[in-house]
């Protein structure tokens, strides 16, 4: 049997500190992302004077006595040794993906995915829209392979609809990013969003919810410990989990049938115990949840997915307690949590012991239906 067709359904790239300046309004040079170092000397990001990404520095691999002279300058295209060129070079992602076996990736942010943080809302739109025409550039290299997600300041619901249906209609995009937490206080479920569901709905793309460590965003998890470690460990779960809930229990789902959700990197494991969680509260106190009219596990089939990450040993488990079609695949290249090459072959292995037709579904129907994709030559 011959490799299965492998579409990874959030892969990464890391923005070359120029494509501010290349692509955002003059008006706002003085203002752009830079990088810098915290009073400990961690390595992050300052937008005006919002620092960002410092927490997730704490994570990084780089040695804690290391000097700013010791920092490489993205800028200039020196990026250190560890990172994957096909982060910023999309000719050389290609060739990485022709090396692990990866046949087409959508793409997700890295030192972007914290600009929900900048409080100023229209420098935060620019920049969203900076990220997104570089992104469309990237993947112009194959857009056969490269399919980008929008990226959004969903704190402006109006600038957000527009953006999407920008970044669809001019680049191709097949998703709307967003994170978890509160943006300007409110949660997913909070009503100002409607309108901006109704034209990711009529617009035939996803939500795609994906959480980090945030510095400044309310976070779950947070609170409990200063160790970057455990809050990474509680907050991309927990946040997936309480953002599902909500979605699904406020009638979100309910209002919106063809709008489809995916909860990305926060493994896969949670997701048995919190559909039967979530209904047998519902069975309990149905009188209290008058938005939904189905069991909370039925919208999930119908609408909703968690990835899988390369070395996520459960999903054999999780695919046989809810069924194989909620699972979609994620190799999170070129970050450095996961081995590469290898993410393929090691996800395979996995995949060989869980039921009839898994592989299949997790690495290629799944996410065709997620992000709407034509069925491939085999279905």
């Amino acid at each position: 049997m011959g490799k299965p067709y492998v579409i990874d359904a959030d892969g990464h790239v890391i923005e070359p500190l120029g494509l501010w300046k290349d692509y955002t309004e003059k008006k706002y040079h003085a203002r752009l992302p830079r990088p810098v170092t915290d009073e400990n000397g961690l390595f992050c990001y300052a937008v005006d004077d919002v620092l960002l990404m410092r927490t997730a520095s704490r994570l990084s691999t780089q040695r804690e006595d290391a000097s700013p002279s010791d920092e490489a300058n993205p800028e200039e295209g020196d990026y250190p040794e560890e990172l994957r060129a096909g982060g910023w070079d999309p000719k050389a992602r290609l060739a990485d993906m022709d090396l692990d076996g990866m046949d087409l990736s959508f793409l997700y942010p890295t030192m972007a995915f914290f600009l929900p943080e900048v409080p100023d809302l229209e420098l935060q739109l620019a920049l969203c829209r900076a990220y997104n025409n570089w992104l469309g550039e990237y993947c112009k290299a194959d857009p056969s392979r490269l399919i980008g997600i929008a990226l959004l300041p969903l704190g402006d619901v109006t600038a957000s609809i527009r953006e999407l249906e920008r970044c669809t209609q001019d680049h191709g995009f097949r998703g709307a990013f967003v994170r978890p937490n509160p943006y300007q206080g409110r949660n997913l479920q909070n009503s100002a969003y409607e309108p901006f569901w109704d034209c990711a709905e009529s617009l035939g793309v996803p939500i795609t919810v994906h959480e980090g460590i945030s510095d400044s965003l309310p976070t779950l998890g947070r609170e409990r410990s200063e160790n970057p470690v455990l809050q990474h460990l509680m907050s991309h779960p927990f946040e997936q989990m309480a953002a599902s809930a909500g979605l699904i229990l406020h009638g979100v789902l309910e209002r919106h049938p063809r709008l489809n959700f995916v909860f990305l990197e926060s493994g896969c494991g949670w997701l048995s115990y919190w559909l039967e969680r979530m209904d047998g509260h519902a069975e309990t106190w149905s009188h209290k949840l008058d938005a939904i009219t189905m069991r909370p596990s039925e919208y999930f089939h119908r609408q909703c997915f968690v990835s899988m990450d390369p070395d996520d040993s459960c999903a054999p488990g999780v695919l046989r307690d809810v069924g194989t079609d909620c699972l979609v695949w994620a190799s999170d290249y070129p970050h450095t949590d996961h081995d590469f090459p290898g993410a393929v072959s090691e996800t395979l292995e996995i995949l060989a012991s869980g039921p009839p037709g898994c592989t299949k579904s997790v690495l290629d129907t799944n996410p065709r239906r997620l992000y709407g994709l034509e069925p491939g030559p085999a279905d």
